[in-house]
């Protein structure tokens, strides 16, 4: 294939063609906003004690039976949530007219599991996962497993869906997952037991993130050059972050889970009708022989921009130069590489562990919980307004580093906050969301402009899957908060510093090239060593030839530097 960029410069780098595809396409967004984080609410667990039967018992012990285990930071007495004083004990004891505290020295009474099940608050939620299926105390872990069979669906749709693209289509697997989303979210409000509600959680994440790549690949592919970077630096991003902002309003106004997951699969549905509206990628078509239909979508695009497309577009006839396929065994040949990969693996990891730990943390914070979620994503929006515009002109390394800084350091001083300043505490983790989410948007671009051409798809498919296996982490590092609500902050924020640190080592790539070839990629690399003086001639000849044979698309990967 010639350079697509050049045939096509007819239509021009704006124009409605290309306006009204980038936000048809961003629309399509906006549904893995809703289905991603309410989990947030589904399985939040309300505040419950031990289920008392009815055993006539008298007033006093009636309030006492459940122990007191503190005070909050109001004073008011915090009871226990796991277990209650025996109750043939306390029978015996209300009905030989003895009473606690008085007669009876409660500390000295034995205690038992809540064997009846548990009573739970209905002030916030009017039923959940949690609710519905006791997921407390000793089935609490329970709920994380649950957001974590998500992140695992993630993983396998990440591996599964670049295969399915390049072979069906990228129009077609963004309907087909966007069909397959909904369905699941709708089948799992009908879950009739939390392993159906995992099992459906797989097929969620799968087809969600099996959406969110494809459409992705779309926009990058059919937009001009121009626009392409807007939409892969913001578009995505933000449309994502409206439908997260949305969410906590439809959960208010659904306290029910059944019948808000039935809601928000319905979301997805008004998205089918982008099928006539949003076209196939061009350059997919051309890559299968297909190049009348690709003209036939150009000159479509020629006409609604206003301009004359010429009357050949695509030559019948290119030339394929030789183009070598790169694996994940040619990142671990060269110590170079191998050590930015191990490098870039540790960046994805930690701020992907940070960034969906806050996320998933919100039901936990004071206050209340669907302003703290809306608050949540809010801060995502000037994030990622202002990573684009630093983009721009700061370098990479440092820039990076500091949001990393700002994010794991505001985590580290959370827990010296008190318990009654919970609205400095609320602002500290806003704060550190906003760390988070500038650093996930600048990952993305920095670890684009550091692999080569021949093995970015690669690198970022590995870094993905690192990413993967940190927001699978990240709500059992939640989950740690029930034994020491301080842990998950500690083990955030420092790994987060830590991170810091090891993203100085990476090369700065701002107003530099895009290596094209492997050994572009080590003629650059610092803190794994480099290349050996001895070995910087033969670099420089190996360059000056595969640049000459390689076939690359430059204009397109020059196009992620912002």
């Amino acid at each position: 294939m010639g350079d697509y960029d050049e045939d096509t410069a007819f239509l021009g780098q704006t124009g409605p063609y290309f306006w009204s595809t980038f936000f048809l396409l961003n629309t399509v967004f906006i549904p893995t906003g809703f289905n991603g984080l309410y989990i947030v609410f589904v399985g939040a667990a309300p505040q419950h004690h031990c289920l008392v039967p009815d055993l006539n018992l008298s007033t006093a012990w009636a309030e006492a039976i459940i122990p007191v285990v503190g005070e909050d930071s109001g004073g008011a007495q915090v009871r226990s949530q796991c277990s209650r004083y025996r109750l043939e004990v306390v029978k015996n004891l209300s009905d030989g007219g003895l009473l606690p505290g008085r007669d009876v020295n409660l500390s000295s009474l034995e205690q038992e599991e809540c064997l009846d099940g548990w009573s739970f608050s209905r002030d916030v939620y009017q039923s959940n996962i949690v609710t519905e299926w006791d997921l407390v105390c000793q089935d609490q872990w329970k709920v994380p497993f649950a957001s974590s069979a998500l992140f695992v669906g993630y993983l396998l749709g990440s591996l599964v869906s670049g295969q399915l693209s390049d072979r069906y289509g990228r129009k077609k697997v963004v309907f087909m997952s966007l069909a397959a989303q909904s369905a699941a979210v709708l089948l799992q409000s009908f879950s009739t037991s939390w392993r159906m509600f995992c099992i459906m959680f797989l097929f969620i994440g799968a087809s969600q993130i099996s959406l969110y790549i494809s459409a992705f690949v779309l926009g990058t592919e059919v937009l001009s050059k121009t626009m392409r970077v807007i939409f892969a630096t913001l578009g995505a991003f933000l449309f994502y972050c409206i439908g997260y902002m949305m969410l906590p309003w439809i959960a208010y106004s659904i306290r029910e889970w059944r019948t808000l997951l039935a809601v928000l699969s319905m979301t997805s549905v008004v998205n089918f009708p982008l099928w006539w509206f949003i076209p196939e990628s061009p350059r997919w078509l051309i890559t299968q022989g297909r190049l009348e239909e690709a003209e036939a979508i150009l000159r479509d695009a020629a006409k609604r921009n206003k301009v004359q497309a010429p009357a050949v577009i695509f030559k019948k006839t290119e030339t394929m130069l030789p183009n070598r396929r790169y694996t994940m065994l040619d990142v671990i040949k060269s110590q170079n590489i191998r050590c930015i990969t191990f490098m870039c693996l540790i960046l994805w990891m930690a701020i992907n562990i940070g960034y969906f730990g806050l996320s998933l943390n919100t039901s936990n914070l004071s206050g209340n919980p669907f302003m703290n979620c809306f608050l949540s994503a809010a801060a995502e929006v000037p994030a990622y307004i202002v990573s684009i515009w630093l983009l721009k002109k700061c370098p990479r390394r440092p820039l990076l580093s500091a949001f990393l800084v700002i994010g794991g350091g505001v985590l580290l001083l959370i827990q010296f906050i008190p318990d009654s300043l919970h609205s400095v505490a609320l602002a500290l983790e806003m704060t550190g969301k906003f760390g988070f989410t500038m650093a996930f948007g600048i990952v993305y671009i920095y670890t684009a402009e550091i692999y080569p051409t021949v093995l970015r798809n690669v690198g970022m498919g590995m870094c993905s899957s690192a990413a993967r296996i940190g927001s699978i982490t990240a709500p059992y590092v939640i989950y740690l908060g029930t034994y020491n609500k301080v842990l998950p902050y500690v083990l955030m924020g420092s790994l987060t510093v830590a991170s810091s640190v090891v993203n100085l080592f990476l090369p700065e790539t701002l107003n530099k090239d895009l290596p094209e070839t492997v050994e572009q990629m080590q003629e650059c690399q610092r803190g794994c060593g480099g290349p050996k003086k001895e070995d910087k001639k033969n670099i420089e000849n190996r360059i000056s030839r595969s640049s000459a044979s390689m076939g690359l698309e430059k204009a397109d990967a020059q196009s992620l530097n912002p």
